[in-house]
């Protein structure tokens, strides 16, 4: 009898999906967008932006990058340039998202390879920086960029 009860309860478990850990916001640790936050742009909710604490979202990380505030998704776009765009959407059209302790990357088995540097540039006028992956050195001309930035989860202590 104790046996079955164990395979059923073996069986329900590998029945269900794994757990997932918590949504947590993702911060920048380095200035010019020292503990910035991701979010949508309150102008444009495709765009992703580092902006302040207060209007910060939290996310699942999971393959997929998916806001709990709103269930959108973030994706990168396949630009020609090596700063990828990135957009937030109502579908997941990327699962290269990964975490490397605390530090947002894609994953070595992706199409980008293992990435963990990200460019952002201010958008005119705003406290808001506009957020794209970096896979090589490539700017935007005639933009206020800051280039090699990284993205990470609060602190894991």
């Amino acid at each position: 009898m104790l046996s079955s009860l164990a395979n059923l309860l073996l069986i329900s478990a590998a029945a269900l999906p794994a757990a997932l850990a918590k949504p947590e916001q993702i911060r920048a640790v380095t200035s010019p967008i020292f503990h910035y936050y991701l979010q949508a742009y309150p102008q444009d909710p495709t765009i992703p932006v580092m902006g302040p604490e207060a209007s910060s979202e939290y996310f699942d990380i999971a393959g997929s990058i998916q806001s709990t505030n709103t269930s959108a998704f973030l994706n990168i776009g396949d630009d020609a340039t090596s700063y990828k765009t990135l957009t937030f959407a109502d579908a997941s059209a990327t699962d290269a998202w990964a975490l490397e302790g605390d530090t947002v990357i894609t994953s070595t088995g992706s199409s980008f390879g293992r990435q963990l540097n990200f460019l952002v540039c201010q958008l005119a006028g705003s406290q808001y920086w506009q957020v794209y992956l970096q896979t090589g050195s490539e700017t935007p001309a005639g933009k206020t960029c800051s280039n090699y930035q990284s993205l990470h989860l609060p602190c894991l202590c």
